[in-house]
């Protein structure tokens, strides 16, 4: 059990104990959320902790636009040495995709690395516990070589891996090389908090 108490990573107010990595997606803070807004011609963009994080439980809040990817990093790296400092390692993804109909939010994706590690294609409660363009709450926890996630309290999936035990957490606005009809749009945090074991 995890012995600490909650702790917001996000004060409502400020972008304080954070710095971008990637691209130049901007972020702000409205309303006690943090929003980030895509922009066109630009990589993936993320949002993180300056702090890293091994042994946790953290849960958020999200809401999404429907025509964006999105995700959470967890335990993840820059480094000069691994492609120019790309942004690597576990992203508990949001996946709103309609259109495919996959609806893999809570599913774990190894950014820039190895790509899915697990899907929710087994999974059809957590699939449809997803509730598109409305807020969502998950619940990621971290411990040795085991991750698990729940999606509004659905569980999700659980993978067992040891590439990597600690890193930081990123909010990721997902690149718009392609499709300029996609700028402008959203992706909303808020209630940001971990819990250290």
């Amino acid at each position: 059990k995890p012995t600490a108490p909650f702790e917001s990573l996000f004060d409502g107010k400020t972008l304080v104990g954070f710095e971008q990595k990637g691209g130049k997606a901007a972020y702000s803070v409205e309303d006690g959320c943090i929003v980030g807004t895509t922009v066109p011609k630009t990589p993936n963009s993320f949002l993180c902790t300056k702090r890293h994080y091994g042994d946790f439980v953290l849960e958020y809040e999200f809401k999404v636009d429907g025509h964006l990817n999105s995700g959470v990093q967890i335990r993840s790296h820059s480094l000069p040495k691994y492609r120019k400092g790309r942004v690597h390692g576990y992203q508990v993804e949001i996946d709103p995709d309609t259109i495919r109909n996959r609806m893999w939010t809570g599913g774990i994706y190894d950014e820039a690395r190895r790509g899915w590690l697990a899907d929710l294609s087994n999974n059809k409660p957590a699939r449809d516990a997803f509730k598109p363009e409305q807020w969502n709450h998950f619940r990621i926890q971290a411990k040795g070589d085991e991750i698990k996630t729940w999606i509004n309290g659905e569980f999700a999936v659980m993978l067992r891996d040891s590439m990597d035990a600690s890193g930081f957490i990123g909010l990721q606005v997902h690149g718009q090389n392609k499709d300029k009809g996609r700028a402008g749009k959203q992706v909303r945090w808020r209630n940001i908090r971990i819990k250290e074991f």
